[in-house]
């Protein structure tokens, strides 16, 4: 499985960006997706995933109620629409594919096989 990640940029607080994520290599119907993030010096954390089907979404507490993820299987494409962006938000995102897991959408970065390259989102304060 392929991952392209895109749409990352520099962003002034309060603005929107769209992260996208196109994947190949696989059905992509076929494995949940999620979207870690690394800001400078820090870890790498979970900011949000959806299953297979889009039918289960989660998110972590510091972006619940201003991203949302969502899928378009027809077009093998995975969204992350980034609301009241603020600058702690500022990091690599990155989006990653769960291959082997079930029918929901894992919080955590082993569950996932794949990786896409990373799209760097700046927020301006």
């Amino acid at each position: 499985v392929q991952l392209q990640a895109s749409g990352g940029g520099l962003v002034q607080a309060g603005g929107s960006l769209r992260l996208s994520c196109v994947a190949s290599g696989r059905p992509f119907s076929s494995y949940a997706m999620g979207w870690f993030r690394q800001a400078p010096g820090g870890e790498r954390e979970f900011v949000s995933a959806i299953s297979r089907s889009g039918s289960i979404t989660r998110y972590a507490d510091s972006v619940k109620g201003r991203f949302t993820i969502s899928r378009d299987n027809a077009k093998n494409t995975v969204y992350l629409q980034m609301n009241s962006l603020k600058p702690e938000d500022t990091a690599v995102y990155y989006c990653a594919a769960d291959l082997y897991g079930g029918l929901g959408a894992p919080r955590v970065g082993f569950e996932y096989n794949y990786w896409g390259q990373g799209t760097l989102v700046t927020v301006s304060s």
